[in-house]
Parts: structure tokens; sequence; C-alpha cells
């Protein structure tokens, strides 16, 4: 067994102990600054970022835009825009770095602005209605590429008018899928890219649409922005992802890379029509010579391997750059020469900075410890927002092989806490494979003392339990709350090569459950201070289904479990889950009419019988990934089994918890469960 200190706690956390210290609370993280959408002007001097503070009160967060100059040594933050009660989101440059662009709210209208970077009045850009959601300068700086829900088909930005029947009911109608995705109902309309003319004046107008006759989202939904879409460098094309609709979509995910004239010319250009995988992140070289992407092979699989294509715009030819590599590409970045491109990619419990040669492929790690969340590049080097297991997201100047800090933005709301440490630790898993995991202490444990087991599994159910933060699932949270955390990166998870991914696959209750039972069994003999016989598990997603796995084929083993947004009925999930590609991939590649076997094999509901651990359930009303009729199913069980539960629905949260109050209540309830049935504190 290998066991490796996180450095990253080292590297990442640079304030030292304070002599009255106390333990992280999610009342602490509710409260902490995040940094967000860093853009660092082309000659290297200053860095941009909006940041969001919690309005506790009104339950939600604002944002502000923060500057730093690059060129002054010690220099510190300051607010560049910040007005009560608006939202000003998603700073980017003017080519010639005097004046930074962004989003607000102002007066309940989201319009574009402009301010100049040495401070001053922002002005008022754009003067559409009806909202749109993102925005990108052109490099030429004379056209503004908007991205906004509108009806197929809008020639333009001018919300097109509905008129409404005064006897119509109100109920919805559909004809195929999508009927609705991630949170919301679909409406009719589709995220459609627009072009706007941008003088000195402003971008005046309604602009053009630029997609033709194609009928889909772009940028994607629900999580796609900025990445997926760009300019060329002569700012005469755009370049966007997307997939096009139909009786398909809910099973596809072939997204394809298009190119479009900014004036709407003629209709868009499919470049990767010959793949029905995966295609997206179209990133434009500083020359204008070629276009980087990602590409995935295998279509319905959104986990496959995303491989850094490489094409010529003059020829057409494609180069797959990092076929050799055997890792995933999350983000895309070129050097000013073009010689380079910089990606960030997750490797054991990682989520490094690479260079990749532009000519030969070549793979170069950049960073070892910590999560790369963005990055910019300059003529100093690479500005990057890291953060780990005990550190939020900061600010970073890469410049060769040294790392210099550049914010401390929560110095002051950490100067009083004491973080967890961080042990990374392996065992032979399934297969005999090689597992990595790691254990959470909580900081000041006396010597020779024991905590009780707090046992994440992460969802997915291809992600990592890696080193970084969460305003979620904090491990450190835990940790300050007395718990021995633990976290194991089974069969299915990211970082280990695409073969370890794709082991999950009509595998769900197998490998996975071989690694979790073993990686406890490992970490509680390892390490002395965990309480091994106290333990209580805790998932959400895939780790919510493996919590109702648990239930029936590990019954014995917990004092406790908390299951959030899990899959109780793989019959059931099948027919109501939207994105069906998801769900069908995973089972084999087939609906569960035609091998109902595979659904079933792992399928929780089949081993209630055996059910006995007291159980939380957690699940939001807006959740339509895994519906909330799961979390009402599995709670009916336990309560027909008289077995000790508790039920937390949120009305207002999707798949995830977002809100700060409910975050709060989350982990009281969590933490509350944890405490009775480990005997931390009184009933």
């Amino acid at each position: 067994m290998k066991m490796l200190l996180s450095a990253s706690v080292l590297a990442l956390t640079a304030a030292a102990v304070p002599a009255h210290a106390r333990q992280l609370t999610i009342d602490d993280v509710t409260m902490l600054s995040r940094v967000g959408s860093p853009t660092v002007s082309k000659d290297g001097h200053w860095l941009v970022w909006q940041q969001r503070e919690t309005d506790l009160a009104a339950d939600r967060g604002r944002f502000d835009l923060w500057r730093l100059d690059l060129t002054k040594k010690g220099a510190v933050p300051e607010q560049l825009v910040a007005e009560p009660d608006v939202n000003e989101t998603s700073p980017q440059f003017s080519p010639d770095g005097t004046s930074v662009y962004f989003q607000s709210d102002k007066n309940d209208a989201d319009a574009v602005w402009v301010v100049a970077v040495a401070g001053g009045t922002a002005k008022k850009v754009t003067s559409f209605t009806g909202g749109f959601s993102g925005f990108k300068v052109a490099p030429t700086g004379d056209k503004l590429l908007v991205w906004a829900d509108r009806r197929p088909g809008a020639p333009s930005l001018e919300p097109a008018m509905v008129k409404k029947d005064p006897n119509a009911g109100a109920g919805r109608t559909y004809d195929q899928l999508f009927v609705r995705h991630w949170d919301s109902w679909a409406d009719g309309t589709r995220s459609q890219l627009f072009v706007l003319p941008l003088t000195a004046e402003g971008a005046t107008g309604n602009g053009v649409a630029i997609e033709g006759g194609l009928v889909g989202d772009t940028p994607s939904k629900p999580m796609g922005g900025g990445e997926e879409v760009d300019w060329s460098a002569d700012g005469k094309t755009v370049f966007f992802a997307l997939r096009e609709a139909g009786r398909i979509e809910a099973t596809s995910t072939n997204l394809d890379i298009f190119s479009a004239p900014a004036d709407g010319s003629a209709a868009p250009t499919n470049l990767t029509p010959d793949n029905d995988g995966m295609e997206n992140l179209p990133t434009a070289s500083p020359d204008g010579k070629w276009l980087a992407y990602f590409s995935m092979t295998r279509p319905t699989y959104e986990a496959d391997r995303q491989v850094l294509m490489l094409r010529d715009l003059a020829t057409g030819q494609v180069r797959a750059l990092t076929e050799a590599w055997d890792r995933s590409v999350a983000s895309i970045a070129w050097a000013a020469n073009g010689k380079t491109i910089y990606v960030t990619a997750d490797d054991t419990q990682e989520t490094p900075a690479f260079a990749v040669d532009a000519a030969s492929g070549k793979v170069t790690r950049l960073t070892q410890e910590g999560h790369v969340s963005s990055l910019n590049v300059t003529p100093k080097g690479l500005v990057l927002a890291m953060n780990s297991l005990t550190a939020p997201d900061d600010f970073y100047l890469l410049a060769g092989k040294k790392t210099a800090r550049l914010t401390s933005v929560n110095a002051a709301k950490l100067a009083d806490i004491e973080m967890p440490t961080v042990t990374r630790f392996s065992f032979a898993g399934a297969n005999n494979d090689t597992v990595w995991g790691y254990a959470v202490k909580p900081a000041g444990l006396a010597e020779g003392a024991k905590v009780p087991v707090a046992y994440m599994v992460h969802g997915g159910p291809q992600g990592s339990s890696n080193n970084s933060w969460s305003y979620r699932w904090n491990p450190a949270v835990f940790a300050g709350a007395g718990y021995g955390l633990v976290a194991v990166d089974f069969h299915g998870s990211t970082g280990y090569g695409q073969a370890f991914s794709d082991a999950i696959r009509d595998n769900w209750g197998g490998w996975p459950l071989e690694d979790l039972q073993k990686g406890l069994a490992a970490a509680t003999t390892k390490f002395t201070w965990l309480y091994g016989d106290n333990a209580c598990a805790l998932g959400a997603s895939y780790g919510g289904y493996m919590m109702n796995w648990f239930e029936g084929k590990w019954p014995d083993r917990f004092k406790c479990i908390v299951q959030h947004d899990g899959v109780f009925d793989a019959r059931a999930m099948a027919y109501e889950t939207e994105e069906l590609w998801f769900d069908e991939w995973e089972h084999g590649g087939k609906t569960y009419y035609e091998d109902p076997a595979a659904f079933e094999k792992w399928n929780p509901v089949n081993f209630v019988d055996k059910w006995k651990t007291p159980m939380l359930v957690i699940t939001g009303e807006k959740d339509f990934r895994i519906p909330y009729t799961q979390g009402l199913a599995a709670f009916t069980a336990l309560q027909r089994r008289d077995i000790p539960s508790r039920l937390l629905v949120n009305p207002n949260e999707n798949h995830w918890v977002l809100k700060p109050k409910n975050s709060r209540q989350w982990y009281r309830e969590v933490l509350g469960w944890m405490d009775k049935w480990t005997g931390k504190k009184a009933e």
C-alpha cells in the first residue's frame, strides 16, 4: 500500500495556523468570496475577474468586478465595478486592453456595458430587449457575438410577439423529447447566436442571426457557456458547437463544430460531419491558421476520452494531437505564438495544467498539486485559478517552473481556521487494479484519539474525489464537524485512463462496490485515528445510487446512510430521466424494453427486502436528471420496512443544492443524522 502526504495542502494554504484556531463550518463556506471568469489584458498588465459575495438575507450570490495590476509587485485587488443590488459578470477586454466589457442586470435589464480598466463611469453598450445569456467581443473589436434564448429561426434578437388566447388553458403540450432538461421545462426557445456591429457609440440594434436553418442550442444546455463558441482571428467567422435537435436529441451526444460567417450571409458549415460522437470547445489560434477542439469517437457516451484535435483552416486537414495521451482534455487555450496549446485534464486525483506542443503533440505537465479551474495566457506566463481540498480558488502566476501567488481573497475570512490534513493512499481494488483514495483528518486531533468515519462516494459516475474545493460536498466541513472523511476513486472514475473509466459500464454495482469495500478496509486499517466500526456512508447522484445499493448489498456495515438524488428503481429511471443517452449507455446501450435484464441486474429496488440501515433521503423538486420520485420511493420503502428514516425535500433546488440557506440546512440535517447514529451527540 502506497502512502503520500497531499502536498496541495502545503502548496495552496499559505496562512500559518492561528494560536486559537477553530474548525471550518458550512457557515464559513457559504460566506466565502468566490472568484471566477478571469481575463487578462493582451499585454499582461491587468487581471480582471468577477467575484461573488453571498447575500444571505436574499439567499443568493451577487457579483462585482475586480482588477489587479500585474505590473506592480505586491499590488492588491481593487473593485472595478460594484453597484448595490446589481450583478456584473463575464468581463472581457477590448483588443487594445484599455477597456473591459461585461454583462450587467442594472435596472433589471440585461445588457453589455463597458468601463475603462483604469476606472471611471461604465457605459451601456447594447439596447436590445428580451434578455441574453452571454457574449464575446470579436478580436478585431468591431463586432459583438451574443447568445440568447429565442424561437428557432429568429432572424434577430428582437423578441417574437406571441398572441395569447385569453381562453387557453395552462397546460403544456409536446410532440417529442426533450420535454424538460436539467431543471427547466422546454418552452419552445433555443439558445442561438447573433452578431451586432460594435462601434465607439455601442452595439445598437438587434443584430443578425448566424445559424441559418440549424435547430439546436449553442452554447449547449444546461451547462454550456462561452467556451463552446469562438471568433476567428480576423473577426469574420464564428465557430460554435451544436447538437442538431429532432427526435433523437434526448438520445444523442453528437455535438458538431460549425463555422458561420459573422454577417449571416451564408449557412453554417459542419466541420465535423463524419463523427457521430461529441466535438466541443472550438478554440481558434491567434494567427488564424488553426482551430483546436476536442473529439469523442463513441456516440452516446458522454464520458469518452476527449482527444485534442487540430484543424488546418486553410486545407481542412485534421490531426488528433493527443491520441497517444490517455487523458481527457477539459479546457483549451493557445499560446500567443501558436506553438503551444495549454490544457487541463484530470490526473490521479489532481487537475493540473499541461502544455501540448502543437507540432508534435508532446504533453508536458506544468503543475503538480491542486485543481486548476481556469487558465489565461499572458506574455509573462500563465495566470491560473487554483484550489484544493483545503483552499478555495485564488489566482497564481506560473512563469517557467516558478509559481507566485497573486491573491488571497479569503485570507481574512479564514484567518482563525485550522484546516484538516489530507493524506492519499492506494490499494489493490477490483480486477487487482490500483485504486486511489484519500483520508481527511480533523485538525488538532489528540494523539491516540479516534473519530467516526464519513465515507463519501462521488457522483458521475465518471467523476473523481479529487484534490479540489467544493461549495456543496466539502470534505473539510465534515472533518471540521469531527469526522474522518474517506473517499475512494472506484472503477469508473476519471483521471486514470479511459479503460478505468469505461469499466463501470454495465457494471454499476459490481467492481465499484468491490473497490469501495476494499477501500474502506484499507483506510481503516492504515489510519489508526479512524473509528472503523462507527461509520456512516453518504453520496449523491451515482453516489446516491450506491447508497441504495449499500442498503441491499452491504447492509451490516454502516451506522447510517445519507442518500441524495440517487437512483432507487432503474426501470422507472429509464423512463423518467431526460438525457436518455446516459442511462442507456451505462446499461449496455439498449433501452429498458429491449434489454430489461441489463437494468435489473444492478437495480436497488430488487433488494429492498435486505434493507436495514437508517437512511436520510434528500431530493430536489426541480431535479429532472434523477427525479424526486426516486427519492420519494426510497423513503416509502424505508418507512414500509420500519427502518429509521428521514426525508428532506428542497422545492427550489435541482440535482444540486445551490442556495446558501438550503446549503446550511443540508449540512444541519446531514451532520445531525450522522451525529445521531454515530453517538457523537445526544439525539
